[in-house]
């Protein structure tokens, strides 16, 4: 009998469907020769570091870096049950060999492995790789069974990354919080991003708009511009100079230009389109396309590939005769399909891109949720879309010379809709729409075209400041952030992986170092904090790109796990002393050193002393501090003082001149009050009413 081990237990039931597989025991469907059963995602994960020595409840920075010889594994409290049914299977006598039928993929692969050893099963392994849950694929994929040791690499890789996670997040989440007494949660992948969030956020708050003008030229229909005039006094002149004057065409420039159709959704340009269309956070769309994937509706969505496999063209060319006739999108859409534009083997990495399935026939299009349909409509127009013809459009560049001055005119229009026809229909049907998309501008110019009595008008612009993040933007910098240091036989790049990065934001924002605004994601206070006080060699997306470079190396058996490790621990050794180097050793530990006093702590009424970055309680877990680099008083150019802090911490406020304003550009004087939320300290401003003179208005 063959013990089958999927990754939940809806994947678990769909493969006992297809193997035959009915009698329902406790924790496992059993049956045909088979017993199905499920880890209910991560059964078994790394101990805490209290599991290796009682001494590290405390965090004391002495005892790191904590680097375990042997490793400890436990199961998590709250699935012992299910563990146990896996143990006793796994150890039956009537398994002869054990399936790994986890997701296909590093994570997958640690889930199953994690498991298998630690129920301290020795039985033979074989392995289901599959990138679709539909029937047809599941049956040749039990057909074709690869040896589970032909993945013996890809557990090292995945047991590398989980062990070096461990190794960085413990030691720099306890050095960072002892060193600035205060909690202070460091990750590999979450640090960077919130580092380019914060970097983001400092530029748009220093950002100093500058204020330039445009002269525009109209007559006739007609709409040409000199732009960005920064003094208004030259765009007067040059306005008074033109209008009413005879305008005309010296040169007309035509370029035709050619926008091949995109490519099949990865899962990274998927997150980012819904939430450029529909807002869905990154987690929500791959919860949707996850839920669809149990529905057999699409295929594996936690993919870096954009691509199919040759194999696959009668498979693409199926589904796109299904979309075309099943979705009301595309009724009026007539299309041969360009399979080969959609398929590569050399590029599709452990799945191909993600696409709809054949499945589409036979559902019922109203009993899909919302959320999953509308994912389900981008995946089709997608499909379409990549394998479309190219969009062609011609550009018209126009000169027109007036009182010796010269103004542009500018326009486009469609010469082959392509692959934008089909877009357009579905954005149309859906009711929405890509702001960043352009329109059609027509203009009509003969060379030597004469134009009179023109209008000559000035408009009043102002230089703008980046954008937000948006969780689009994020997860395109997330994915781009270090690749110069990635090598080019390596397919992963950036922060993250396409399967990590939305559990990385979610969890930026439920620990409060980010927040949503809107669709906009921007940097609290709490997150600033953090970034002030980590060394570039935490922040850097270097360190990410560097690792995923090796372990993808690892996966590959180019590179040892024992190598691998021995650079972590000399990266670990690094983190410390990067930590530790700009550190006053007498303050780091108030109760040891006895750190400078500086006020009572109005959260706890413990004392406020004084550390080498920040004036913060002395009570660790209670997490009051003002840090010195303190963005309210940088942005006002002033320095928190001792004495500033002293007088917050007595009387609630303090009286200040000469606070500089980034807005207005001018220093105002205020008084600047203590306004701390419990999470994280602000700063309010209260100023003195104006005087009133006699007989007069305020």
């Amino acid at each position: 009998m063959k013990l089958v081990i999927a990754e939940k237990p809806g994947v678990g039931m769909a493969l006992a469907k297809v193997l035959g597989v009915t009698e329902k025991q406790n924790g496992y469907v059993e049956g045909n020769g088979y017993i199905v059963s499920w880890c209910v995602g991560h059964l078994v994960g790394l101990a805490n570091a209290d599991s290796y020595d009682e001494k590290y409840k405390q965090w004391n920075i002495d005892d790191l870096p904590i680097i375990p010889e042997n490793w400890i594994f436990n199961v998590s409290h709250d699935k012992d049950e299910q563990f146990s049914v896996l143990r006793s299977l796994m150890n039956d006598d009537r398994i002869t060999e054990v399936i790994n039928a986890c997701d296909a993929g590093r994570e997958g692969e640690l889930i199953f492995r994690l498991v298998y050893n630690k129920a301290g099963c020795r039985k033979p392994i074989k392995r289901l790789w599959i990138s679709s849950m539909e029937e047809k694929a599941i049956s040749e994929g039990f057909a074709d069974l690869k040896d589970g040791k032909d993945y013996e690499n890809l557990y090292d890789s995945a047991l590398c990354r989980a062990k070096a996670d461990w190794i960085v997040g413990i030691n720099s989440s306890r050095l960072f919080s002892r060193l600035y007494n205060r909690t202070l949660n460091v990750g590999r992948v979450q640090t960077p991003t919130l580092a380019m969030i914060c970097e983001r956020e400092g530029k748009i708050s220093n950002f100093q708009k500058e204020k330039y003008f445009n002269v525009h030229l109209r007559a006739d229909g007609l709409d040409a511009v000199m732009e960005k005039i920064k003094a208004h006094d030259e765009a007067d002149r040059i306005r008074r100079e033109c209008d009413g004057k005879q305008a005309q065409v010296a040169s007309i420039k035509s370029e035709r230009k050619t926008v091949n159709p995109p490519k099949l959704y990865d899962l990274t340009s998927l997150q980012r389109e819904a939430n450029r269309l529909y807002g869905f956070t990154a987690q929500q769309t791959l919860d949707y396309t996850q839920s669809l994937y149990e529905m057999k509706l699409c295929t594996y969505p936690r993919t870096d590939s954009c691509y199919l496999t040759e194999d696959m063209g009668d498979t693409a060319r199926n589904i796109t005769d299904i979309i075309l006739r099943r979705l009301p999108h595309f009724e009026n859409i007539t299309l041969t399909p360009d399979v080969h534009r959609v398929l590569n083997n050399k590029k599709v990495t452990d799945h191909t891109a993600i696409i709809l399935t054949s499945e589409l026939d036979n559902v019922d299009l109203d009993s899909v949720p919302e959320g999953e349909r509308k994912i389900l409509f981008l995946i089709a127009n997608r499909m379409l879309c990549a394998m479309s013809e190219p969009y062609i459009y011609e550009t018209v560049t126009g000169t027109i010379n007036c009182s010796g001055y010269s103004f542009t005119a500018k326009g486009r229009y469609s010469v082959i809709k392509g692959f934008k026809g089909i877009d357009e229909a579905f954005r149309k049907y859906q009711k929405c729409r890509d702001d960043d998309e352009p329109e059609d501008t027509v203009i009509s110019l003969a060379e030597g075209q004469c134009f009179n009595d023109t209008a000559a008008e000035i408009t009043e612009h102002y230089t703008q400041p980046p954008k937000h993040f948006t969780e689009d933007t994020l997860l395109s910098a997330m994915e781009h952030a270090g690749t110069e240091e990635i090598t080019e036989e390596v397919e992963r790049s950036g922060l993250g992986t396409p399967a990590t990065r939305a559990g990385v934001i979610e969890k930026l924002t439920k620990s409060g170092f980010i927040k949503r605004d809107k669709r906009n994601l921007v940097v609290t206070d709490n997150g600033n904090d953090l970034i002030s006080v980590m060394p570039d060699i935490v922040k850097s997306a270097k360190m990410t790109a560097d690792w995923e470079n090796k372990l993808a190396l690892v996966a590959q058996g180019r590179y040892t796990s024992q190598q691998f490790m021995a650079d972590i621990e000399k990266l670990i050794d690094d983190i410390i002393a990067a930590g530790k180097s700009d550190i006053d050793e007498s303050k780091v530990s108030p109760h040891e050193s006895g750190g400078e006093v500086v006020g009572i702590c109005p959260r706890c009424g413990k004392n406020v002393v004084i550390t080498p970055k920040a004036y913060s309680c002395e009570d660790r877990n209670c997490g009051f501090v003002i840090w010195k680099n303190n963005r309210f008083f940088e942005t006002s150019r002033k320095k928190l003082t001792r004495e500033i802090v002293e007088a917050l911490l007595k009387n609630g406020k303090v009286a200040i001149s000469g606070l500089y304003s980034p807005k207005s550009r001018r220093n105002y004087d205020a008084v600047v009050c203590l306004d701390d939320t419990g999470d994280y300290v602000n700063f309010k401003l209260k100023f003195a009413p104006r005087k009133v003179r006699k007989g007069g208005n305020a």
